[in-house]
């Protein structure tokens, strides 16, 4: 279980026991990175050995992006705690960026569900969205690739988040989360599934057998809304609302308010550059980005931007 806690050992993990993952070396200083990097090969990958929501990850295409690319990751790690220290200096993994929801009781992992994220702000891996579907046609590939995971790191009890690309030899994964997922995946997989993760998870920690039956047949997704750019929040308005009129219209959150401060990514905090969140229900996963995409058009988010000097 600790070793999901620090990503250089849960690489050493992988690497043992075969599980499809990326090339891994972790630095202390800005010339290892350089190395690492030219024997890696570009685009690769600078991120802290523990941390999660993206904090000090950063993709670095060309040696000329080292030097700042390295200082961002730096600043991430600077508040790493007994879980890991230093820089991992990472294969860039191309392709669609997902994470599989596991439930593992007595060493037995039964995935529920697959998460298909929209990353952007790119050269960073800010998760923007995600959209859940029941019986996803991934699930008979990807299922094992997780079960892989969370046997070479010792995981025998909970439920699990693990984030994964599809690259073009197959799944390969990011990393594994002994934890139900952020930014409210728990909530979609219940809208799509009618499975409760935490109360599964309180089952298991009781020592009872949760009930794994998939009661809702549904798409679910989260668009994560983000101000056009830093500066005073001087207006945010929806004009759906849920209810009657949108039945699928299943949360509006706005985490500012008029007149705080907003920015964009990269934050030293998880999330600090949202404003809100919406999420909506839909039959298909198409369904379910139309409805988002009607939302984003009533949207209204208007920014006083930092004075320049």
């Amino acid at each position: 279980m600790n070793a999901s806690r620090d990503k250089a050992a849960s690489r050493r993990h992988f690497a043992q026991h075969n599980v499809p993952s990326a090339t891994s070396t972790r630095v202390h200083t800005l010339p290892e990175a350089t190395a690492a990097a030219h024997r890696t090969g570009f685009p690769v990958v600078l991120k802290p050995s523990s941390h999660a929501g993206s904090i000090g990850v950063i993709r670095i295409d060309s040696p000329e992006d080292l030097t700042a690319g390295w200082e961002f990751a730096v600043s991430g790690a600077g508040a790493q705690g007994r879980e890991g220290s230093g820089v991992l200096v990472e294969e860039y993994l191309d392709g669609p960026e997902i994470s599989v929801e596991c439930v593992t009781q007595h060493g037995v992992t039964t995935v529920i569900a697959v998460t298909r994220k929209d990353v952007g702000f790119a050269p960073y891996f800010e998760e923007v969205g995600h959209t859940v579907t029941a019986g996803d046609p991934l699930l008979p590939e990807v299922a094992p690739v997780a079960a892989q995971a969370l046997r070479a790191l010792g995981v025998t009890d909970g439920v699990q988040h693990v984030e994964m690309r599809l690259t073009g030899t197959g799944p390969r994964i990011v990393e594994v989360n002994a934890r139900i997922g952020g930014d409210m995946i728990g909530e979609l997989v219940r809208l799509a599934t009618g499975l409760d993760l935490p109360r599964i998870a309180a089952d298991i920690a009781c020592g009872n057998t949760p009930n794994l039956t998939l009661t809702a047949h549904a798409t679910a997704a989260i668009t994560l809304l983000y101000p056009p750019a830093a500066g005073t929040l001087t207006a945010r308005r929806l004009s759906a609302v849920p209810g009657p009129l949108c039945p699928w219209l299943h949360q509006v959150t706005w985490l500012r308010n008029i007149g705080d401060q907003v920015c964009l990514p990269p934050t030293s905090l998880p999330g600090a550059a949202r404003v809100g969140f919406v999420i909506v229900t839909a039959d298909s996963p198409d369904d379910a980005q139309a409805r988002l995409a009607s939302l984003t058009d009533q949207l209204t988010l208007a920014v006083e931007p930092h004075a320049t000097v």
